[in-house]
């Protein structure tokens, strides 16, 4: 869905693929017709966006292969879908039995990294609608935190130059303007703001940015109004901010959310788990852990990196941070000009839920369209051309 910020800049809203299953082209095609034309059809729109994630296999055969190229952009068109942006932060194998940490492989230190994404940036260009200002792709803060020594930061850095000149060089082959955003995530080298402006601060920011998951920020426990006027204050742009919800447990040590708890530390993700109090931040690198005792339950809430769906509540006594988002939403849409240009709806944990839905389009229509509400309530109009 397109939509119309009062200043005149086109904002767009899409949902992110990696919540299905498919990783060579014809999987992601038949993704097309199965999932995201039925969630069109539902919301009544002409033009639904849709954030693809495309594993290095399916990007390897449409870097390489024009006609393959032309056949998703014009099964992309057929459907009433438009493609803004790309998912590249798994590269492939999301969802095997078992992915924890194997979601940061390869990492920025690994050249596989740099041309998979660059790889991505080429194939998004081509896929761009002709109308649209320019693409993002969204991807890993540069890895796990350990083990990081400083070879491999060195090496990371390197890439990041090598991207931007990449991204410089595609822009001028094409006329088609593509930005990177890097995804500050809990455990990763880089969790937080602050830290995105330390690593960051210093990149092209024509062609390199943030790309901001609101869960992400809540888990951390990081203010959204403060958050955000860190990254401006740098002029790091958010070329892409991913719509989601963190679960929290208002009081974790009651028997009552220690079992609702239980119930999402599945094997599938890393679920990192924080809590706040007078010392400041601490944190789990995955529920279970959290909850066998590594995290204290007496100083205060506790928020766990599981992708919740924007439109519902877990069962109590968990909630989510819905309110959190929506706080992002106005801090980037709600003032005189818009401070980002891509939203995109990304709950991939739909599979791994206690009580997965019976009908996923239904899930991923009732999401898009608490994201409009909350877009249209900011002023922004509905953009039907």
């Amino acid at each position: 869905m397109r939509f119309r910020h009062p200043d005149g800049t086109p904002v767009h809203l899409a949902y992110c693929s990696n919540v299905h299953q498919a990783e060579d082209l014809d999987g992601v095609i038949g993704q097309l017709s199965l999932y995201a034309e039925p969630v069109r059809e539902r919301l009544a729109v002409d033009r639904l966006g849709i954030g693809l994630w495309l594993a290095r296999p399916a990007v390897t055969e449409l870097a390489a292969d024009a006609d393959a190229l032309a056949k998703l952009k014009a099964e992309l068109t057929a459907r009433g879908l438009e493609t803004v942006t790309l998912n590249a932060f798994p590269y492939e194998g999301f969802h095997r039995e078992v992915v924890k940490k194997d979601v940061y492989l390869p990492d920025w230190a690994d050249e596989a990294r740099l041309d998979y994404t660059i790889d991505c940036a080429r194939v998004l260009a081509a896929l761009l609608p002709d109308d649209a200002r320019r693409g993002s792709v969204s991807t890993l803060p540069l890895g796990w935190r350990a083990p990081w020594p400083r070879e491999r930061s060195d090496a990371a850095r390197r890439a990041l130059d090598r991207l931007a000149i990449g991204l410089s060089g595609l822009e001028a082959w094409t006329g088609r303007p593509v930005r990177v955003g890097f995804e500050p995530e809990p455990g990763c080298v880089v969790e937080t703001t602050e830290q995105a402006v330390r690593e960051f601060g210093e990149l092209d920011h024509e062609h390199l940015g943030i790309c901001l998951d609101a869960c992400h920020l809540a888990v951390q426990f990081e203010e959204p109004d403060e958050a955000l006027r860190r990254l401006s204050g740098a002029g790091l742009p958010v070329v892409k901010l991913q719509a989601s919800c963190a679960v929290e447990a208002p009081d974790p040590a009651a028997p009552d959310a220690r079992a609702a708890l239980r119930e999402l530390a599945e094997r599938r993700f890393l679920h990192q788990t924080r809590t706040a109090g007078a010392g400041g931040v601490r944190g789990a690198d995955d529920l279970p852990q959290a909850l066998d005792g590594t995290l204290p339950d007496d100083t205060g809430p506790w928020r766990v990196h599981f992708h919740a769906p924007l439109h519902t509540d877990p069962e109590p006594p968990l909630r989510t941070t819905a309110g959190q988002l929506t706080t992002v939403l106005d801090g980037l849409l709600g003032g005189p000009t818009a401070a980002c240009d891509h939203i995109e709806v990304e709950t991939y944990t739909w599979s791994v839920l206690p009580r997965p839905p019976a009908d996923l389009t239904e899930g991923i229509a009732a999401e898009l369209a608490w994201a409009r509400d909350r877009l249209t309530a900011l002023g922004l109009k509905e953009d039907h051309s």
